[in-house]
């Protein structure tokens, strides 16, 4: 680290290197560092940015927002559009409207999230003027309309954010639907007299559900290395963007940083998955 900071500099004294491994820490050996770093660790004391000059827990935590902003709109997005599509297969499986969603999706699925976020801009943002080029909100925004502004400016890195899952959920829909339809618990909704819609979409799109839910845990993951390229195409100021600013800028500090709390993010939603699937199916919490 060291070394790639003079040479960006354009080289340093011998004296002064030195004092920078000191002052860094580079001095100790090896397994005394990693010592010194686990136990930071448990007290959240991730360091400092000597490139942005701040700690790095207080820069990560001001773009914690921006980006559970975009991935919670991304998945209102893609959660409701693909159970959607997803049901509207399963009611006629091998027909045209089935063949046609089924293209649909997975050639917006195949479109690259830079491709498709630059494609909006293009011309949605600077052609249109619909939306914003980027950012989380207008400079000369006012007060009283901040909130309207900043989910103006959320559409656009939202959308390509969840055109990447749209497929996957329609697809985990269609299938869990279709495995439903001659489940005992159907066909004894269907002989207590309830209505084809009622139990369609009380009973069986309930149950299926569950894969989907399971998907979205896993998922958080990958949705946070996508909110890398959507932030950067988008200049969306979250973690995504400190990320790839970090990786340029050879922060180590602040991208393992960004790596730890990105991993404690993903276990809290996979508890929380947990917990929801108690509210799905009852059975489950039993």
């Amino acid at each position: 680290m060291v070394d790639a900071m003079m040479g960006e500099a354009g080289g340093a004294t011998p004296e002064y290197m030195a004092e920078l491994r000191l002052k860094f820490g580079l001095d100790q050996p090896l397994h005394l560092r990693l010592a010194h770093y686990l136990t930071s660790l448990a007290t959240l004391d991730l360091g400092y940015s000597h490139r942005l000059q701040a700690p790095v827990l207080a820069l990560i935590m001001t773009r914690v927002p921006s980006t559970l902003l975009l991935m919670s709109a991304a998945i209102a997005i893609a959660l409701p559009v693909g159970t959607l599509l997803g049901a509207a297969q399963s009611r006629r499986p091998g027909s045209a409207l089935d063949t046609a969603i089924s293209v649909f999706v997975l050639s917006t699925h195949a479109l690259p999230a830079f491709w498709l976020g630059l494609m909006a801009i293009v011309f949605l943002a600077a052609d249109r003027g619909w939306f914003p080029t980027g950012g989380l909100a207008s400079f000369d925004a006012p007060a009283e309309g901040r909130m309207l502004d900043v989910l103006h400016h959320l559409v656009l890195p939202a959308v390509t954010l969840a055109n990447l899952y749209v497929a996957v959920y329609a697809r985990l829909i269609r299938t869990s639907l279709l495995e439903l339809k001659g489940a005992d618990f159907v066909r004894t909704a269907r002989a207590k007299g309830l209505s084809p819609e009622r139990v369609f979409w009380v009973h069986t799109v309930r149950n299926a559900l569950l894969p989907v839910v399971t998907m979205l845990g896993m998922q958080i993951a990958s949705m946070l290395s996508g909110a890398v390229i959507v932030e950067s195409v988008f200049g969306w100021p979250g973690l995504g963007r400190l990320a790839y600013e970090a990786v340029f800028a050879r922060d180590t500090n602040l991208l393992l940083g960004i790596l730890f709390l990105g991993s404690i993010l993903v276990t809290l939603v996979n508890f929380g998955v947990d917990v929801l699937y108690g509210v799905i199916d009852p059975r489950v919490a039993a």
